[in-house]
């Protein structure tokens, strides 16, 4: 490692335009979309901002660790799904599940009285064809424009990509399973 010396000088500009909602996606092979996406809810929480997590992959009965510490924080968080595909027992069942579900978060973003929204985990049902990509970006396009709303999973179309305001790609460089290290409780949950 090569030891620098810390900047004392701002080394870009300082933002002029006005604050408005975001829309943030987070994509990409690596660990921590979801993870990302909870900390920008707590720390929106914790300013005293109203926020909502929808889970498109995890059943509405789910005690995952971040259901247990959201329900304690009085963040609602919303399980509409029924597990990833692998484990569905009927995809159309799945997809009517993803389609219902996308209607709460579409009339939650239209309604405004939120000011983040996460949709986690909801490039699963899109690369699907579960939820149409047009019925999203429309909604994202027309929301209030005070609400930031946050898409998190893997491989984000190109075309939510052209229309969010940030976009973080999480890469994966090393990952315990490839050492036969299975997912434990409080890391992968």
């Amino acid at each position: 490692m090569q030891i620098e010396s810390p900047p004392i000088l701002r080394d870009t500009p300082k933002p002029q335009g006005e604050r408005r909602g975001l829309i943030l996606v987070h994509t990409g092979t690596g660990k921590g979309k979801s993870t990302a996406a909870f900390g920008l809810a707590i720390r929106a929480h914790g300013r005293g901002k109203t926020v909502k997590i929808y889970q498109f992959m995890k059943v509405p009965t789910a005690r995952f660790g971040e259901h247990r510490l959201f329900e304690q924080l009085g963040i609602p968080i919303e399980g509409l799904g029924d597990g990833f595909s692998w484990k569905s027992r009927d995809l159309d069942h799945s997809a009517q599940l993803a389609l219902d579900g996308w209607t709460k978060a579409e009339a939650t973003i239209r309604a405004g009285e939120h000011f983040l929204v996460v949709l986690d985990e909801i490039m699963y049902p899109l690369r699907y064809g579960w939820i149409p990509l047009e019925t999203i970006l429309t909604c994202l396009r027309e929301r209030p424009p005070h609400v930031h709303v946050v898409l998190t999973g893997r491989n984000a179309p190109a075309e939510l990509i052209e229309l969010a305001d940030t976009v973080t790609e999480m890469t994966l460089v090393k990952h315990h399973f490839k050492a036969g290290v299975p997912a434990q409780r409080g890391i992968e949950d």
